[in-house]
């Protein structure tokens, strides 16, 4: 809204100033400034309006060290993140830019969920939240729409640097890189030098249309990186700041990647696949990193409010339709590699149980504890200890996918 403001503002009445406006960068800093005071300053008076309405956790004792003492505590504290990343976004973002309409559309879609999963939880006393088939049928609706704006809106377009001996000078005398904008399915494939992947390829056996058959791989691959991400965000918050911690260093480095993508000079630069209009997503993105950065200010150890699924369930989806718009969500198993081995670790958990059951009559286990933070506590790990350590092999990952940039 703001952006408008002060565009109208420039134009009409030259007021001094209102130009910086047209900068991302200088939006996207006030946006991460913005929402990480919203979120650290009224995100206490949302925790003392969970605990007046008695929004408490309700804790199963599995054992863990430290865990009935967490009894009570407020819980649906995702909602200071979705506010705090949605106020400063709808303020400093083109609320016109299809990208900003898909991160809107995906944190109010997920949050809803979430909410719903947290309210049957606390105020329906039902421990098992939302039936796991709603949530499932609500990440893969979320995914069908955000893959089929992703393909079918006309405002998501690719532009392909041109062989050398294509490009020209034009009229400013500026050499033309890239070629003209058009649709595509192509992603982008990290460590390899001709780095780029058509997923309508896997429709050549059709023939030469097997171009327009290429929708149903994209739609289908966003659906599952969605559902996959979304549901390791909401497994690894199982301890004091893991997943919002763990998150914001996610969420920054796909920042860089949005404004670099977005930028035709990095991208030329770099050599990485130019988007147009894609660098308008890190507004939204920094006000999102700022949100999970206030959040944490409250949420770790000891933790004064839990984000629940109104904040994990979000937080999985943004990630995931971010990462899939600027095409980076082949680098999501390394870049969210957290999320990744927690989903891992408990599919192992399970499979290997029922396997054993059926075959011995008796269920083993591989790990004392799924997901795998679990684990380590078990193991005798303080919950800090755990948490930092991860934050650290999180920053590994975010280094290693930065250098994806340039190393193939």
């Amino acid at each position: 809204m703001l952006y408008y403001l002060f565009e109208y503002l420039e134009n009409q009445f030259s007021f001094p100033g209102a130009s910086v406006f047209q900068f991302i960068t200088f939006r996207a800093a006030s946006a991460f400034i913005l929402s990480l005071l919203i979120s650290s300053i009224f995100g206490k008076r949302i925790i003392s309006f969970l605990q007046r309405k008695q929004v408490g956790e309700s804790i199963r004792d599995l054992g863990l060290e430290g865990q009935i003492q967490k009894a009570g505590t407020p819980t649906m504290g995702g909602v200071i993140i979705i506010l705090a990343t949605l106020i400063p976004a709808l303020l400093l973002a083109k609320l016109d830019n299809i990208y900003i309409i898909l991160l809107v559309i995906t944190t109010l879609w997920m949050g809803l969920i979430g909410f719903l999963d947290d309210y049957i939880k606390v105020f329906k006393k039902d421990k098992a939240g939302l039936h796991g088939k709603f949530k499932v049928l609500g990440q893969v609706g979320l995914g069908i729409i955000v893959g089929s704006m992703l393909y079918f809106n006309d405002g998501v377009t690719i532009k392909e640097q041109l062989p050398k001996e294509e490009q020209i000078l034009n009229k400013q005398g500026k050499r033309v890189v890239f070629g003209d904008a058009h649709k595509s399915t192509k992603t982008t494939v990290p460590f390899f030098k001709n780095n780029e992947l058509e997923y309508s390829k896997a429709f050549t056996f059709l023939g030469d249309d097997y171009e327009k058959y290429g929708w149903i791989v994209f739609i289908f691959i966003t659906v599952f990186i969605v559902t996959g991400i979304s549901n390791g965000a909401n497994l690894t918050d199982g301890i004091d700041g893991l997943a919002a911690g763990s998150s914001a260093i996610i969420v920054i480095t796909l920042a860089l990647f949005a404004w670099v993508s977005g930028n035709i000079i990095f991208a030329d630069y770099l050599d990485v696949m130019y988007i147009p209009n894609s660098g308008e997503m890190t507004v939204f993105i920094l006000a999102f990193a700022g949100a999970l950065i206030g959040f944490l200010w409250y949420n770790t150890y000891p933790a004064q409010i839990f984000m629940g699924d109104t904040g994990s369930l979000t937080i999985g989806g943004i990630i995931a339709v971010i990462a899939i718009s600027i095409r980076k969500e082949l680098l999501l198993p390394m870049l969210a590699g957290i999320f990744v081995v927690e989903n891992i670790s408990v599919i192992i958990q399970v499979s290997w149980f029922k396997y054993t059951k059926k075959k011995f009559g008796i269920g083993r286990r591989v790990f004392k504890m799924a997901p795998l933070h679990h684990h380590y506590q078990k193991t005798g790990y303080h919950e800090s200890k755990i948490v930092v350590r991860f934050w650290v092999v999180g920053i590994l990952l975010a280094v290693l996918a930065i250098v994806t940039l340039k190393l193939r």
